[in-house]
């Protein structure tokens, strides 16, 4: 048994490119083993969004790729997500200046000072923090920028980067998918559904209440193993691909220029929160706003001109060959654009469904709406997509339509934190390969699984 034990630890996944290369390769075969269809699409006055016509599926004409165009596809990839790959790049110069300044480690020595040893009371406070914003307010994306200060804070307080970027991608994706009132998910779900807004929450703040508890107590646990043995981190023996430079000031000393720096931190923050919340902020306010505060702090903390293009030259070294792998997937997902196949697939995956036990149909619905998720990426893209479809399905079957909302909201969020499509960004943000995630993730994911069908069984039995 110990034998078969070590084996398995030794086996190594290929490499982040090679994953993705077996992926995308896959995708260019089934565009030619899947016909190309679609749905009809009308704009719904009372969401504001385009929804799908149940009964509007047809065949059509769909681009199936050939050896050039899955070149060209990459290429394509990389220019849409251009504003994401920018927003990374940004928003990690800045956290590079100010741990290049010496800012962020004076400010961690006096976070140190104050807590004592009590500093891992950050990750149950901040995990939580994130996954009320996501689970209320639709927060996601808007931490992006987030994850390069959490990776600096808590590998200068022991821990390895995979513990600082945990903190805030499992806080606020477990929040996200166990949504209380999401207005990306549970708020556009069950308008299409027809049920009333922000019903059943209830059995939802339980079902938060649970995930993100079991959230915190995953990511507690390897950060306690890995502070007390760093050769027990996913990431030991290998650099990280995102490196922290060291501060230039050798003596302990918080100056007034680092203190300045320290308030302005603190005012991006809020500018960040009230710029998504309430100015309708989106990837391209966020990475502008980055960008000034990295030139506004660099002055602040007196920098010239030239050193402040030099750090920001020094931060892009670093970032760019975990930000390529984003510009990666997006081609995979274009290919599966052009050749048409996304509805094709939901439309075969929604006849699947077992009518004969309510459970089962229910179970079938989570399990096509995670198959799903892998190939239509984005909480309202896939709403918009499926729920005309499953409403109806569960009407069918005879579930509730509270329950085909919460299939969606897991189907579409936990997944988000294991198939290669949705994750890699947040490994590229977060500088670690995708065997090294899967590696720390899979338990977790493995147990959010079984959370997953057993409250889909109960709400069966609650709606």
């Amino acid at each position: 048994m110990g034998n078969l034990k070590n084996k398995l630890l030794r086996i190594k996944m290929p490499h982040t490119y090679v994953l993705l290369t077996m992926i995308l390769l896959s995708v260019v075969v089934l565009t030619y083993l899947i016909p190309a269809g679609e749905y009809e699409r009308v704009l719904d006055e009372v969401s504001g969004k385009m929804v799908v016509l149940p009964e509007s599926f047809h065949y059509v004409e769909g681009i199936r790729p050939g050896f050039f165009d899955v070149f060209l596809a990459l290429q394509h990839g990389y220019v849409s997500a251009a504003n994401i790959l920018f927003l990374i790049v940004f928003a990690y110069s800045y956290v590079y200046l100010l741990t290049e300044n010496g800012t962020l480690n004076r400010a961690i020595q006096v976070l140190v000072r104050c807590l004592g040893s009590h500093t891992y009371l950050l990750i149950p406070v901040c995990m939580l923090l994130f996954g009320l914003l996501g689970a209320t307010l639709g927060i996601f994306e808007e931490t992006y920028g987030l994850v390069p200060v959490f990776i600096g804070i808590m590998t200068a307080l022991g821990y390895d980067p995979l513990v600082g970027g945990a903190m805030v991608y499992v806080g606020v994706a477990t929040g996200f998918a166990a949504a209380l009132t999401n207005p990306f998910s549970v708020g556009i779900a069950q308008s299409i559904a027809e049920v009333p807004i922000n019903s059943g929450l209830g059995y939802r703040v339980v079902i938060f209440a649970v995930f993100q508890t079991v959230a915190i107590w995953y990511v507690m646990r390897y950060a306690r193993r890995v502070k007390a043995d760093p050769t027990k981190s996913v990431l030991y023996g290998e650099p990280y691909e995102v490196q922290i430079p060291a501060p230039k000031e050798e003596d302990d000393v918080f100056t007034l220029r680092q203190k300045l720096c320290l308030l302005l931190f603190f005012v991006t923050i809020g500018i960040l929160l009230y710029g998504t919340t309430q100015l309708g902020w989106y990837i391209d306010e966020i990475a502008a706003m980055f960008l000034m505060m990295m030139v506004i702090t660099g002055v602040v903390g007196g920098y010239n001109a030239t050193q402040i293009c030099q750090s920001f030259i020094a931060s892009t070294k670093s970032v760019v060959p975990s930000i390529l792998v984003i510009g990666f997937t997006r081609g995979i997902l274009l290919t599966m654009q052009n050749a048409m196949i996304s509805d094709t697939i939901v439309y075969g995956l929604a006849r699947m469904l077992n009518y004969s036990n309510r459970v089962f149909s229910a179970v079938g619905m989570l399990i096509l709406q995670n198959i799903i998720n892998f190939f239509i990426t984005g909480s309202s893209s896939q709403a918009t997509i499926t729920m005309p479809i499953m409403a109806p399905v569960a009407d069918i079957v005879g579930l509730s339509r509270q329950t085909a909302v919460l299939c969606y909201c897991f189907g579409d969020g936990f997944s988000d934190m294991f198939w290669p499509t949705a994750c890699s960004l947040e490994c590229g943000l977060m500088g670690i390969s995708l065997d090294k995630w899967y590696k720390f993730m899979a338990p977790l994911f493995a147990i959010m699984v079984v959370l997953q069908l057993v409250f889909i069984g109960i709400s069966v039995y609650v709606y």
